[in-house]
Parts: C-alpha cells; sequence; structure tokens
C-alpha cells in the first residue's frame, strides 16, 4: 500500500490543549489503512468484528490464570495474576491474601498493577514501524516496513560511526523497563559494544546523588538494613520518605504491620503525602531545600543536652570533637565548633533554625530529644531530598544524626544516607561484552555532549578521560520518554534534540508517542511486558524475584527491541556473535542458568521450573547494616581512610568545595527560600511520584487519570494572595518556561511551597507554553558539585491565575 503521512501536531491555538490524542489515532488509522480499535473493545474482539485480520489463537473457552509482573520502572514488583482467554488478557487481577509469605511478602497489586489491562490494549499505542518526514518534533511520520527501518538503522549507525567513531553512539537512560534481567537497551549496548562501543553514562537520577555522598561517611553506599530487623522498632522518622506512593519492594507490608505493633511514625515533609495519612502519628512540614539546617539544630539540642552516644562517638567515629580529628585539618572544623558557633560565631539551636525550615523551635527540639532518646529509632531518608542541589548534603546530615544517637550497626536502627542493602541478592543480568570507549559522562552531561563536546570536562563530570572527541551524533531512547519529559528544563533539551547538524540520527522504540518519541528520525512500535520474556526483581529489600512471562501475541507489526536488534545485527554482520543463536525466551534461560551455576549455595530454581512456581524467593536472613563493623571494628573496620565512621571526611576537606563541606551542614541552596531570586520566583515547587504512574509511564492509561488528575497542590494562603480558588487554570512559570495546570487548594501543602506530581507528558503549543502539567519545563538542569547529579526539585517559580 501507498505510504501516508501521519501528522501529530500540536494545536495552533497557544491558549487550548493539544488536540485530543483519540483524534490523532482516528486519524491515524485512516491514513494508513488500518481498522481503528475502539477504547471499549479488545484487539481480538476488533479483529473479529473487522474479519480481515485474523484471530490468533481459536477460541476453546477457556481461562488461564498466569501470575506473572511488570518491568516497568517501578519498585513494587507486584504479583499480578492475568486471566488469559483466546490469546487475550481479559483481567488482572492480584495475589489473594492466603498467598503472603511472611518470610518474604510480594506485595498486591495497587492502582498501577490493575490498570496494566487498559495500558496494553490501548487504541493509542503504536502499530507500525515509521521514520519521520516533517522536521524534527512535528511528530510527522510514514509507515515504513521492518526491513526498511532496521536497514536505515544498520546504515545510519556505520556510516556515522565510521565518521565519528563509536563514541559518537548514545544510549538515553531508560524510565519504563528497568531491573529486568533482560532488556532492550541491554541488547542494545551489547551490539554497540560488539561494533566498537558507545559513550557510557553514569549516575542514576533517582538516588545518585546519595549513593555518591553516603561513602564519604561510611565507606560505601549500601548503608541500609533489611525490614525485618525493624518489626520491634518503637520509632521510625520518614524524612522526605514516601513509600505509599512511590512503592519499595515490600516496605509498606511491614510499616503498616509495625504500625498495628505500636510502632510510632513521624514523617518530615513539605507535603502531607498519603504516606503521612496512612503512617503518620505527627507530620513535620519543612522549606524544601532546609533540611540540613533542621538536622544541624536537632544535633545542638542532642549534644548540649548530652543525649550524644559518647561511647559509641568514642569508639567508632571521627571528627565529632577538636580531639578526634584527621590530621592536617586546622582548629574549629569539627562537629562540636560548628553547633557551638565556635566556626562561623552562629549557635544552631533551633530558634536559629526555625527561621530558615519554619519548623517551631518546640518541634525540633522534640524530635530530637526523642530521636535521640529512644533506643532503638530508625532515621530513613527518602530519594526525594537528595535530588535537591543540596541532596548530597542532606544525604550525610542523615547519617551523622544516625551516628551521633549511636542507630548505625544496631538492630532496630538505621545508619540512613543511601539506604540500598549489600546483604540482598540479585540476578545477574545479560552479558554485555567490553565496551572499547572508555570514557563516561553524568547522566546529566547528554545535552552538553550533543551541542559541544568541548563543554564535557573532568570539572563537569568527565570521567576516564582529559575531553571528548566528538558530540554525540547518533542518539537511542528505548522505553524511555527522559529526553524530552522527564530530563530537567526540557525547552533547552529540545533546542538540541530538533537541530540536525548536531544529533544526526535518532531513534526510539516505545509503546505510545510520547513526548520524547516525537523527536525520533526512525519510530518504532514496542512490545509490552505482557507480550515478551523477561524476569524482574523489586526495588529495596525485597529478595525474590518474577518470571514475567509472555502472554500474548503482539498486534499488528510490534516487535520486542530484541527481535529488530537482532535483525540490525544481521545487516552489520555481527549476528552469530550478537544472538549466540538464542531467542528471546532462550537468553532468558540461558541467564538463569548461568546465574545457578554463579550462585549455588542459592539454590535457584531452572528456567523450566521457574515457568511452573512463577517467582523464587530468597529469604535472605535478617541483616543489619555495618553490624560486623560495630561488633569487631579491630577486624572489621569502615572502609574509610580512617577505618571510622567519618563526620569530618578529610576527602570532602582536601576538594574545598564550599558546596560540599567536609563536616556535612546547612548552606543556603540556589533557588532556595533564602535566594534573591524569590523577589521575582517566591515559591517553591517540588514534585513526587504520583501512585497512578511510575515517571511518566501510564499517563497514557484512561484509568490511571481517573485515580489522579494532573494538578498544582498550593496552600490556601498563598491562593488567597492570588485570588486563585479550587479548579482554576493557573500559569507557573520562571525564566525557563511556563505549565497551565488546574490549582488544588490544600492545606496538605505549607505556605510558600506547591507541587505538582512528576512524569505528566509535556504538551507545548506553538508558542512553547506547556498545557500538560510537566513540571520539567521548569527545572534546572544545574548539576550538584560532587556526584555531578540531578537536581530537578530545586527551584523557584511563580503562580497566577490565566484570565
Amino acid at each position: 500500500m501507498k505510504n501516508k503521512n501521519i501528522n501529530y501536531e500540536v494545536n495552533e491555538q497557544s491558549d487550548e490543549l493539544m488536540v485530543s490524542r483519540r483524534r490523532f489515532v482516528q486519524a491515524s488509522a485512516a491514513l494508513i489503512s488500518v481498522p481503528f480499535v475502539s477504547a471499549h473493545t479488545t484487539v481480538a474482539e476488533e479483529r473479529k468484528n473487522q474479519g480481515s485480520l485474523p484471530v490468533s489463537v481459536v477460541d476453546t473457552g477457556e481461562t488461564k490464570v498466569v501470575p506473572t509482573c511488570s518491568t516497568f520502572d517501578c519498585g513494587g514488583r507486584c504479583d499480578i495474576r492475568a486471566h488469559v482467554k483466546d490469546g487475550v488478557v481479559t483481567r488482572i487481577t492480584t495475589r489473594p491474601d492466603h498467598e503472603l509469605d511472611e518470610a518474604m511478602p510480594i506485595m498486591r497489586a495497587c492502582i498501577r498493577g490493575k490498570g496494566y489491562r487498559k495500558f496494553v490494549y490501548n487504541p493509542d499505542r503504536l502499530k507500525y514501524p515509521m521514520k519521520r518526514v516533517g522536521k524534527r518534533g512535528e511528530g510527522k511520520f510514514e509507515r515504513i516496513s521492518w526491513d526498511e527501518a532496521t536497514t536505515i538503522i544498520a546504515d545510519k549507525l556505520k556510516h556515522i560511526t565510521e565518521k565519528y567513531g563509536p563514541a559518537c553512539r548514545y544510549v538515553s537512560v531508560n524510565t519504563a523497563v528497568i531491573g529486568g534481567v533482560s532488556s532492550g537497551d541491554k541488547m542494545l549496548r551489547r551490539l554497540l559494544n560488539i561494533t566498537g562501543g558507545h559513550l557510557q553514562f553514569y549516575h542514576s537520577v533517582s538516588m545518585g546523588n546519595t549513593a555518591a555522598a553516603t561513602p564519604y561517611t561510611y565507606g560505601v553506599a549500601t548503608s541500609g538494613s533489611t525490614l525485618d530487623t525493624l518489626e520491634d522498632t518503637p520509632l521510625v522518622i520518614l524524612w522526605g520518605h514516601n513509600p505509599a506512593e512511590t512503592i519499595f519492594g515490600h516496605t509498606n507490608h511491614y510499616f503498616q504491620k509495625m504500625k498495628k505493633n505500636g510502632t510510632k511514625f513521624i514523617i518530615v515533609d513539605p507535603r502531607y503525602s498519603d504516606s503521612a495519612s496512612s503512617l503518620a502519628d505527627q507530620w513535620i512540614p519543612l522549606l524544601p531545600t532546609t533540611d540540613n539546617a533542621m538536622m544541624d539544630a536537632m544535633m545542638y539540642v542532642i549534644v548540649s543536652e548530652n543525649l550524644h552516644d559518647k561511647e559509641f562517638i568514642d569508639r567508632y567515629t571521627i571528627g565529632f570533637d577538636e580531639n578526634n580529628m584527621p590530621e592536617g585539618v586546622p582548629a574549629n572544623e569539627s562537629l562540636i565548633a560548628y553547633l557551638t558557633g565556635a566556626k562561623d560565631g552562629i549557635v544552631k539551636t533551633p530558634e536559629w533554625a526555625e527561621k530558615i525550615t519554619k519548623v517551631p523551635a518546640n518541634t525540633i527540639r522534640q524530635l530530637a530529644r526523642e530521636y535521640a532518646s529512644t533506643k532503638p529509632a530508625a532515621l530513613m531518608q527518602g530519594w526525594g531530598p537528595q535530588r535537591h542541589i543540596c541532596g548530597e548534603r542532606v544525604a550525610r546530615g542523615s547519617t551523622i544524626l544516625a551516628t551521633i544517637t549511636g542507630n548505625v550497626g544496631k538492630k532496630g536502627g538505621w545508619a540512613a544516607g543511601f539506604g540500598g542493602v549489600a546483604g540482598n541478592k540479585y540476578l545477574y543480568g545479560l552479558d554485555l561484552g567490553k565496551n572499547p570507549v572508555k570514557e563516561k559522562i553524568s547522566v546529566m552531561n547528554w545535552v552538553q555532549a550533543a551541542d559541544d563536546a568541548s563543554k564535557v570536562t573532568p570539572e563537569e563530570g568527565l570521567v576516564n578521560a582529559d575531553k571528548l572527541n566528538t558530540n554525540i551524533r547518533v542518539l537511542f531512547s528505548l522505553a524511555g520518554n527522559y529526553l524530552a519529559n522527564q530530563n530537567p528544563d526540557i525547552n533547552q533539551a529540545v533546542k538540541i534534540l530538533a537541530d540536525e547538524s548536531k544529533i544526526e540520527f535518532i531513534v526510539s522504540s516505545d509503546l505510545y508517542l510520547a513526548p520524547s518519541a516525537r523527536y525520533a528520525d526512525i519510530l518504532l512500535p514496542e512490545t509490552s511486558f505482557m507480550e515478551r520474556w523477561n524476569i524482574a526483581y523489586p526495588w529495596g529489600t525485597g529478595s525474590y524475584f518474577i518470571l514475567s512471562s509472555k502472554l500474548v501475541e503482539p498486534e499488528f507489526e510490534r516487535r520486542s527491541d530484541y527481535e529488530w536488534i537482532r535483525e540490525v545485527a544481521e545487516k552489520l554482520g555481527v549476528e552469530r556473535e550478537f544472538s549466540e543463536g538464542r531467542d528471546e525466551k532462550e537468553w532468558i534461560a540461558h541467564i538463569m542458568e548461568s546465574n545457578r551455576q554463579i550462585m549455588p549455595e542459592a539454590n535457584l530454581p531452572t528456567f523450566e521450573e521457574l515457568q511452573s512456581t512463577h517467582k523464587h524467593l530468597f529469604k535472605i536472613p535478617p541483616y543489619v547494616a555495618f553490624e560486623d563493623n560495630i561488633r569487631d571494628p579491630e577486624n572489621h573496620p569502615f572502609p574509610t581512610p580512617s577505618g571510622k565512621i567519618e563526620i569530618f571526611s578529610k576527602r570532602l576537606y582536601d576538594m574545598q568545595n564550599p558546596e560540599i563541606p567536609a563536616l556535612s551542614h546547612y548552606v543556603p541552596a540556589f533557588e532556595g527560600p533564602e535566594d534573591k531570586l524569590t523577589e521575582k520566583y517566591p515559591l517553591q515547587l517540588i514534585t513526587w511520584k504520583g501512585k497512578n504512574r511510575s515517571n511518566s509511564t501510564q499517563y497514557s492509561n484512561p484509568l490511571s487519570q481517573e485515580v489522579q488528575t494532573q494538578k498544582l497542590w498550593i496552600h490556601p494562603l498563598d491562593a488567597q494572595k492570588r485570588n486563585i480558588e479550587p479548579g482554576d487554570l493557573v500559569r507557573v512559570f520562571n525564566d525557563r518556561g511556563v505549565s497551565m495546570v488546574p490549582a488544588e487548594v490544600t492545606q496538605r501543602i505549607i505556605p510558600g511551597v506547591v507541587a505538582m506530581p512528576a512524569g505528566a507528558w509535556w504538551q507545548p503549543d506553538k508558542n512553547g507554553v506547556d498545557w500538560g502539567g510537566c513540571v520539567n519545563v521548569l527545572t534546572s538542569s544545574r548539576k550538584t558539585a560532587l556526584a555531578h547529579g540531578n537536581s530537578h526539585l530545586t527551584l523557584l517559580v511563580e503562580v497566577k491565575k490565566h484570565e
């Protein structure tokens, strides 16, 4: 058939939303001469109705219920049950209560899991491979064959690599398929490594800052314990931690169990989150970026009232007072010198902190006394605070609080900081091979590397090289909506994406025409987790994995990433080396068997057994971080230069960077409440991971839209000043961009702060104004000082009612 252009252009009216996605799909279906699938029918039903498309499975009248899980970037890895009939998933249920295993509980599905069917059977899904026919970002594509698509990809890879070298090739971070032992981005990196290599990134957008900072206290990042060690803890402080919505493995199971057993929960957060609603005995809101000021004042109360664990501090730490400092450090650099004002003349009292944080001084005293006096107590810091420009300081501040109260290495305590668990076990994944390209950039550097590689220096985050020899010229985005949605300062990023003189070739593989996919030169229709094989495990301390089975055949011309990458490998002449003769399912079986050989003590099932059991529980014994270091410090010193917990870090001191002081403490943040920019933009904007989606995944799911609509939370006092009523359309703006979104006037956010769920799709009009409530048109691309990580959550805005 003759190719037809598919135009996904935005509405020309600057004050209106984009044309409805449904109209796009109907128009697109007509243009490429395929039947339009109604939102109220399944694909199989539509095939029967049309008659021109054969039903793939004969109707037997039988329904199979298959335990499985998704491989989206969601920490729960919940046990869902797919009801499959006639080759179609007709229903999603979840693990029944009687199957709960207390030794390693696997969570039941939340609204995300229960909404997977509507996400997979959605008429908006991409159906055919396409190539761009308009300007980048216009969203104009025409249908092509898979052979043409893979030929173009292979030819472009070959010719552009010959021109610039393999370091010009880059695979973007994905935010949709993660945690699996095999996924498209891994397979692509394997192919690129076989054919010369690619420019790599390091760092995690989610938790890279805290992972980089925590080792400067303990020597390692993995500072978490298994949650079963907290069952008898009388006090838990969740500091910027929102597991009820973000979902961290089986965290909520344990927290609810602890709550019933009498554990007291105190939640420190600018927003009254769902976690606060379900767990908190006390909610303490503070201004974003002022966490360290509150921590400093808590330490002052603890020390001045002699509530610190002196014996623990004397034996295990360095940097607490002037008598226990590293050599070569001048006077008044210790924690005591800072808290008492010997260093800067300011005593870090709760009254001092109240002016900064807006937390009442007596509340700070009460929290400090309660934390220091309750034995043991767990201060658990989430990953939200470390996504600020001051995130590295906040991460280390929490480790110092845990240290001076003696809660490190103790059952029922918590070492704070990053919180990953060293004792956990995961499967070893796909062998990616050796990458000949040694230089690496921070995940925050890709826009610079595409614009002007000379800007990416070691001072800016480049490692293993003094300079980059080429810009990014080939860009792959597989199962990722980071490029033009999750990336900070989208307006800056899309200028580079749209410039064909910069990045010469972009390939996107996705389920939907997400904002990032609009910038593709070749756009490919990916399979969902129900249409391919994988194995996935949860975040946090959940020591189990679940087989994500292929439940149904992909409809239309959708292909898994592995299939088309294998075809590209064949056209590059390396298919045998790349695939080793295995299809997708055989790779999963191979990886499973390899892990059985690597970890014989884990008693892993065979792949055949796993297809019957569907899951495997490691059931590791209770693990307390740093327990050996505390029990026997002579034979198990901390892996720091001093062999001790470093309250004061000589390594950071030698860097002489005021943004990452050797003794972590409060420093006024760029775009924080003390920045002069507040005169123009007086409100701090923060985000949270909403319960209805994972990052931007499932944004297009109609069920998730019903669960939680995109709104800006604003306190009644701030709304009143701006004449804003509930439901009013408001303009949220700063120097970087503008976003239009309805207002939610609520006391669940403190004055001076506004908040929106992260991950809403960017929907710009012709003037660049976003009408989707996408916060990343407002966020800064400024990097943190130590990790060169993201500071997405540190930004100032103003809000006005739309007239």
